[in-house]
Formats: C-alpha cells, sequence, structure tokens
C-alpha cells in the first residue's frame, strides 16, 4: 500500500491503530447484557431470602446452583467494571508515567474485587 493511503498522524506517527476497539465495545456490550441477566437473578434471589433467618440463607446460597450463579455475577461485573474503567483511563489519563500505573491499579484492583468475592461466595457455599 502506498503512503497516499496512509492519514497524516499514520505517516507522523509510523503506526496505526491497537485494533482493540472493536473487541473492548464487543465485550462491554457482552458483559452488560450478560450483567442485566445476572443481576436480576440476584434481585430475585435477595427477594426470595427477604425476611429469611441466617441458617436458611445460607443453605440456600450454598446450593451449588446459587453459588455458581453468584460467581458468575461478581465475575461478570467485576470485568464489566474493569474494562469500563480501562476504556476511561486510556481515554482521558494522558500522562506517560499515570496511564500505564493507573491501567495497571485498575487490572489489581479488579482482581482483588473478584478474588474476595469469590472468597466470599466459597464460604458461604462449603460452610467453612
Amino acid at each position: 500500500m502506498g503512503r497516499g493511503f496512509q492519514t497524516p498522524l499514520r505517516r507522523a506517527r509510523g503506526s496505526g491503530s491497537a485494533h482493540e476497539g472493536t473487541s473492548h465495545f464487543l465485550a462491554q456490550r457482552v458483559t452488560a447484557v450478560f450483567s442485566i441477566l445476572l443481576a436480576a437473578f440476584v434481585m430475585v434471589l435477595a427477594v426470595l431470602l427477604a425476611g429469611s433467618d441466617y441458617e436458611t440463607a445460607r443453605a440456600v446460597a450454598g446450593n451449588p446452583f446459587v453459588a455458581a450463579g453468584l460467581l458468575a455475577a461478581a465475575a461478570t461485573f467485576v470485568y464489566h467494571m474493569m474494562i469500563g474503567m480501562q476504556v476511561i483511563i486510556e481515554d482521558y489519563v494522558h500522562g506517560a508515567l499515570a496511564r500505564p500505573l493507573l491501567l495497571a491499579a485498575n487490572v489489581l484492583f479488579c482482581g482483588l474485587v473478584f478474588i474476595l468475592s469469590a472468597l466470599a461466595i466459597a464460604k458461604i457455599a462449603f460452610g467453612a
């Protein structure tokens, strides 16, 4: 391809698209749809358990299918949050040092939130 088909920015930088925009767009939309479905699951569960005693709630949450649904909800919510924050950081943070530090902090924070969520669900499910 000749240089005539390149944008001025492409000629100036010597680089083009990172080719990540479409995958981020699709990932955000897919996780949004799953988040809606899983949020409905969590809300229905909360309504069904409203007024129940602790042991009943723990027994229901300890059901493997319910625990798997809660774990899927936590994973989906956290991943959606991570993608959204990544896009915000990439769009609005322009510092050469701040951007990679915030992107790394985003991944670490989201990973920590998911690990703590998974541990809490496991503790309930396995009765530890």
